[in-house]
């Protein structure tokens, strides 16, 4: 089987939420489990896109929570692949609070591992990634820095 190559914008997925009652914690913030299931989901339709196959994630990390969110806020949630191995990639997914005159400002930022599946749930090769800007080998290769930093965790028992 041929795995072909894909580009980043070919995956690109994005959604928008409106923060209702329903996702608010005791504080009265959007809770973060339901930010983490909404960005996962994301993070699995980029895989879904970028691989044609299912996706499982494998791992989540530098997930950071840099400010809350509101009832009524808008969240724009934008995922992308920075990396490929033979059958992981990376998604970086960024979230937003979206302001009534559109502008963004970041909420949270997490880099998931994804790993393409065959029809028996096993892993299987994933599409190269065609790079077609600067900002696009930036991600590569810090990607490429954290996929070392994750490789040494696992070896040390992180």
């Amino acid at each position: 089987m041929t795995v072909t190559s894909r580009k980043v914008s070919e995956s690109i997925v994005q959604t928008v939420h409106i923060v209702r009652p329903n996702h608010l914690n005791a504080a009265g913030r959007l809770f973060g489990g339901v930010l983490m299931q909404w960005i996962d989901e994301v993070a699995g339709v980029v895989g879904k896109r970028h691989t044609h196959k299912n996706v499982t994630t494998a791992s989540v990390d530098n997930l950071r929570f840099l400010r809350g969110a509101y009832q009524r806020d808008v969240i724009v949630i934008i995922g992308k692949v920075t990396y490929v191995g033979n059958t992981s990639m990376e998604v970086k997914v960024d979230s937003y609070v979206e302001d009534i005159d559109g502008v963004k400002t970041p909420i949270n930022h997490a880099f998931f591992t994804m790993v393409a599946l065959d029809d028996n749930d096993k892993p299987t090769p994933v599409p190269r990634l065609e790079l077609e800007t600067e900002e696009e080998w930036e991600e590569w290769e810090k990607a490429k820095k954290r996929r070392e930093v994750r490789m040494m965790r696992r070896e040390e028992g992180f």
